[in-house]
Order: structure tokens, then sequence, then C-alpha cells
């Protein structure tokens, strides 16, 4: 009996592609977290995953595809642990952003190769940078509609909404950066702490404004 077309050593074609194109982030994502964005071209990447060029070509058009991936890998790993610790903490507000902020947190300190390609490595080529602001922009819809499901807001079209979410996350990402680059001095607890009373004062403060809003109507 003849192993079905494509099929190698019990692996299929598509199986075999799939596992090629992992290696290559994860090469990829080892010399842009260490070396950095210039030195990561698609020499060194395919030196890295023990891959021809070939191989590279057969998963992506050029190396800034292969940047974003990585990119948008750690920001679906970011999306689903923040959202998993936000469901399951208690249904305060402060255990609710403490969890998503320390989960966040957590997931770029563990692993600090993420924490540049995030907050570094993106504000040096354009791709990653563009690719930044869309997903800081995600990411605060994100907020904003957790925040609009937790308070019971769901029916608000007030603005507001999108622009303390825009203002919060932009903030943390910075406060982040600053952290991550020595200028700001706090323990990794005290780091989360902070965010977390600042994001809920946010919140809260433009919670305020709408019902002062909602009343005046």
């Amino acid at each position: 009996m003849t192993a079905p077309e494509g099929v190698y050593a019990g692996v299929s074609a598509r199986d075999r592609r799939e596992a090629r194109r992992a290696q290559l982030i994860e090469a990829a994502l080892e010399l842009l977290g260490t070396a950095g964005w210039q030195a990561t071209t698609v020499r060194a990447i395919c030196a890295r995953a023990q891959l021809t060029p070939r191989y590279f070509y057969e998963s992506f058009t050029d190396r800034d595809e292969l940047l974003l991936a990585v990119f948008d890998h750690i920001s679906r790993q970011a999306a689903t642990v923040t959202l998993e610790a936000v469901t399951e903490a208690p249904d305060d507000a402060r255990a609710k952003a403490r969890a998503a902020i320390g989960a966040f947190v957590e997931l770029v300190t563990d692993d600090p190769r993420k924490a540049r390609v995030l907050f570094v490595e993106a504000m040096g080529s354009e791709a990653l940078t563009k690719r930044r602001f869309e997903t800081l922009r995600m990411f605060a819809m994100l907020v904003a509609a957790q925040g609009r499901s937790f308070y019971g807001m769901e029916r608000s079209t007030d603005p507001l909404i999108e622009a303390s979410a825009l203002m919060t996350v932009g903030g943390l990402a910075e406060i982040l950066l600053a952290w991550l680059d020595g200028t700001l001095h706090a323990t990794r607890e005290q780091l989360i702490d902070d965010c977390t009373d600042l994001f809920v004062a946010t919140g809260e403060g433009a919670l305020d404004v709408l019902r002062k809003r909602a009343r005046g109507r």
C-alpha cells in the first residue's frame, strides 16, 4: 500500500510546509528580538532556521511579510492571554484590569525577545511601525468593548469611550517602553500595580463624565 500523494514519512506536504513556516517565524523572532530588525535578513533567517531561501519564499514574499508575521504572532498571544485573564478574574474593575495588565506584562517580560519586538524594533522598521499603530488601535477597541460590557453601556455611542481606551492603551505602551529601557524604575509588581491604578482611574473618570453627560441631556 502506497502513501497518499504528498505524504512523506507520515507527514503531509501541507504539514511540512506549516512546520517550515513555524521554523522561519521562530528564527525571525530570535534574530529580531536579540540582534534587531536590521540584522534580521533573509539570509540570516534561513541560516538560523536551517532552511534554504527556496523555503523562505514558499511562505513569505519578502522579509517585511515575515517580520509582520512575527509581530502578529506575538500580538495574538497577547490578545489571548489578556482576554483569558479578564474572563477568569473576579467581577471587579480593578481585579479585571490587574489580571489583564499582569498577563500582558508577564508575557513580554518572561520572554524579553517579545518585548523588544513590540516596543523597540517596531519603532525602527516602517512596516512594523505601521503594524504597531494598527495593533494599538485594535487593543484599544478591545478595551472599549470590554468597558462597555462591564459597565452596561453597550448602547452608548459616545466617542469618549474610544478616546479613553486609546489614551489608556497608548499610555500603557509608553509606560512599558520607558520601563523596559530603564527610564522608569520599578519592580515588575510595582509596574503592574501602578498601571492598574492608572487604568482604573482613567476608566472610572470617563464613566463619571459619561454619566454627567447623560444626566445633562
